[in-house]
């Protein structure tokens, strides 16, 4: 299996919105971060080729950022996921991953520092940070067997300064 794990697009300002009074968890993308998502789509697409599946935190420049992926992959099945909230323990993925055949290629869309607990995991078997992926920064990991902690291999991760050059 491989899994493309996406960080969210450049989203409004925490403290700006947070004085709108309304939750965070509605936070949107920037117009910048809508447009530089959308290339980095393209270039997530020329990199992977295709995707059988798309989880997305519930969290609206998550969703906002998975769109963008859906449209440049041609619409896979998207799901939203709690398990990539950024409260979530990086164990919670497990069931959605191992869900999918071990051939399929998935991607996930949500926030840091939870997905680089995450990445960090799924490589090391340790949950601790030392993965961070920048907003609209990917990663493809490559997993031997079913999906756990430390079965994982990085095959490759993308800034969104190098997709922009794909």
């Amino acid at each position: 299996m491989h899994l493309l794990v996406i960080r969210h697009g450049i989203a409004e300002d925490r403290e700006e919105f947070a004085a709108t009074g309304q939750d965070d968890a509605l936070r949107p993308l920037t117009d910048e971060g809508r447009k530089k998502m959308e290339r980095n789509a393209r270039a997530l697409r020329a990199a992977l080729g295709s995707i059988d599946a798309l989880a997305t935190s519930p969290l609206v420049r998550a969703e906002e950022t998975a769109a963008f992926v859906a449209a440049a992959f041609d619409d896979p099945p998207l799901e939203t996921v709690d398990a990539l909230v950024p409260e979530a323990k990086p164990s919670a993925l497990l069931p959605w991953l191992r869900r999918h055949d071990d051939t399929a290629t998935v991607a996930v869309v949500g926030h840091e520092p939870h997905l680089g607990f995450l990445v960090a995991w799924l490589v090391t078997g340790r949950a601790e940070p030392g993965m961070p992926l920048k907003k609209g920064g990917a990663c493809l990991l490559e997993f031997d067997g079913r999906p756990d902690a430390g079965r994982a291999r990085l095959v490759w991760m993308l800034t969104p300064g190098l997709m922009k050059k794909l």
